[in-house]
């Protein structure tokens, strides 16, 4: 699940960087050059640090989905065979508040799994605000 997880992600993150790349002014690494910087010390002093904040309002993002482990892959295996084993929060909401009519537990255990998204998002902002100066918002 984790390979097919990176791999249907692996599109939107190269687009967000590409995107990211591109908005990076080529003058600053032709100047760099003409100052003596190699192709390293071009990365480092000016490709991260243009990187940055992409970096960190991805992290946040990702970090904040961690908890979603695709439903949809999950539920397209999913029977009452493998229920222990095969069973996640989007899986046990879906079948505590559809198939068991459990609407209140199902509603329940979905809100504490958007404050807990919630809460792992503010601090990745703390942290990224401390270590970085900058964050989301």
């Amino acid at each position: 699940m984790v390979a097919t997880d990176v791999w249907k992600e692996f599109g939107y993150n190269s687009v967000v960087y590409l995107a990211a790349l591109t908005g990076i002014d080529l003058g600053l690494y032709e100047a760099a050059s003409i100052d003596g910087a190699n192709r390293f010390k071009q990365i480092l002093h000016i490709t991260l640090p243009s990187l940055l904040p992409t970096i960190v309002l991805m992290t946040a993002l990702n970090l904040g989905n961690i908890l979603n482990a695709g439903f949809d892959q999950i539920f397209n295996l999913y029977n009452p065979i493998v229920y222990e084993t095969g069973d996640i929060i989007d899986t046990y909401v879906y079948r505590i508040g559809m198939v068991e009519r459990q609407y209140s537990i199902g509603t329940a255990v979905g809100l504490l799994k958007s404050v807990i998204s919630f809460v792992l998002i503010m601090g990745a902002n703390k942290a990224a605000k401390k270590l970085t100066g900058s964050g989301i918002f």
